[in-house]
């Protein structure tokens, strides 16, 4: 199934060039960086990991996993009160840290948010305050039924942590599949988008990322990452451990229409030798 949620950097146009570059079987799956888990939710994992350190959206998915019912229910209510007066007092109540909420009526705000703002963006400001204006969209479809509950019986048995990557992977052994979709090295000055938390994900974040693949890889585990095709980029992961493709990735949130075409990327895909043969084959 799709994401239950829109995403910056989402992977769903670049699942089948992801699927090409997956190991043929492995034992357990981990996303740290989870966002809308397009990978997670097109292959179903049987035994997995999904981590991220938006609070928010580990919420949701928990939420999901326990009961979609409770949320379906604050969802209709935001549907029936959409329009720009409502999403705004939602908006300010969602950053009010004395405000109540249930878990359900926290996640039905988040993905009421997500799917009415503008282009579904995350973004917060550095007090940590989600700071998107709603979106000009006639009739929004703020959420489906059927995917939540579909959504909530993939997501069941599913271990969902809120921690930051590398604390996430800490239980990584051989043989498990690590997809790594960190924030992307900026392609130039003015295309950095990396405010997903209040810190953003700076080059130095990079080379940790990179030094920690390498040591999942050491580890005997199944290595992919996806980023921007920079030189930057391939200069971390120019070890032998790990193979560089570059690939075009449709893009659909960039202020110019005309230059929401291909993007180049890269997708990394890194193991011990011995298990390169694992790998399923490039299409040629």
């Amino acid at each position: 199934m799709i994401p239950i949620i829109k995403w910056c950097g989402g992977k769903t146009r670049l699942l089948p060039e992801l699927r090409k570059r997956m190991p043929i079987t492995w034992n357990r799956y981990y996303e740290p960086f989870a966002g809308g888990a397009a990978l997670f939710f097109d292959v179903v994992p049987k035994d997995a990991v999904l981590s991220d350190t938006n609070q928010h959206l580990i919420g949701l998915y928990r939420e999901l996993a326990r009961d979609p019912g409770p949320m379906i229910r604050h969802l209709a209510k935001h549907r029936r009160e959409h329009g720009k007066r409502h999403y705004y007092e939602v908006r300010e109540r969602y950053n009010d840290p004395k405000a109540h909420w249930t878990p359900a009526s926290k996640a039905a705000a988040f993905m009421y948010l997500n799917k009415s703002c503008f282009n579904g963006l995350h973004r917060v400001n550095k007090r940590g305050e989600f700071n998107v204006p709603m979106g000009d969209y006639k009739n929004p479809q703020i959420y489906d039924p059927i995917e939540l509950r579909r959504a909530g019986v993939l997501l069941r048995g599913v271990d969902i942590r809120c921690m930051p990557y590398t604390r996430a992977v800490a239980g990584v052994t051989a043989g498990d599949l690590v997809y790594m979709d960190s924030p992307y090295d900026p392609v130039s000055k003015t295309a950095s988008f990396t405010a997903y938390g209040q810190d953003g994900f700076t080059r130095d974040d990079q080379r940790i990322l990179a030094a920690t693949a390498l040591e999942l890889v050491h580890r005997g585990a199944y290595v992919m990452l996806s980023n921007s095709d920079t030189q930057f980029i391939r200069s971390l992961y120019r070890d032998k451990a790990f193979t560089i493709d570059r690939v075009l990735c449709p893009r659909a949130i960039n202020s110019d229409i005309s230059a929401r075409g291909g993007v180049p990327e890269v997708i990394i895909t890194g193991c011990l030798p011995t298990r390169r043969k694992d790998f399923m084959p490039r299409a040629t």
